[in-house]
């Protein structure tokens, strides 16, 4: 994790994730083995709903960098977390 301090002069309101050896992609099961810049392993295009209590609520992963959820899916999601009495 990065210091949210370290990047607050550009205006972040969230921390960041940095992961140069890859153990949260592994821990997440998002590798993408051999995929990146001559052979590198890379994450898997992914993006995760998150309860207040840290709960994983909606994921969608890919194995395309370019696919991504659209945002009505997005938000879709995040209407049916609220509605099951999610955060």
């Amino acid at each position: 994790m990065v210091d949210l301090d370290r990047f607050s002069f550009i205006g972040y309101t969230f921390p960041l994730l940095s992961d140069p050896k890859g153990e949260v992609i592994r821990r997440y099961d998002l590798l993408h083995a051999s995929a990146g810049p001559k052979g590198a392993d890379i994450a898997r295009p992914a993006e995760f709903l998150v309860d207040s209590s840290g709960t994983i609520r909606w994921v969608n992963l890919t194995e395309n960098i370019a696919v991504r959820a659209y945002p009505e899916q997005v938000l879709k999601a995040f209407d049916e977390m609220q509605a099951k009495g999610g955060p």
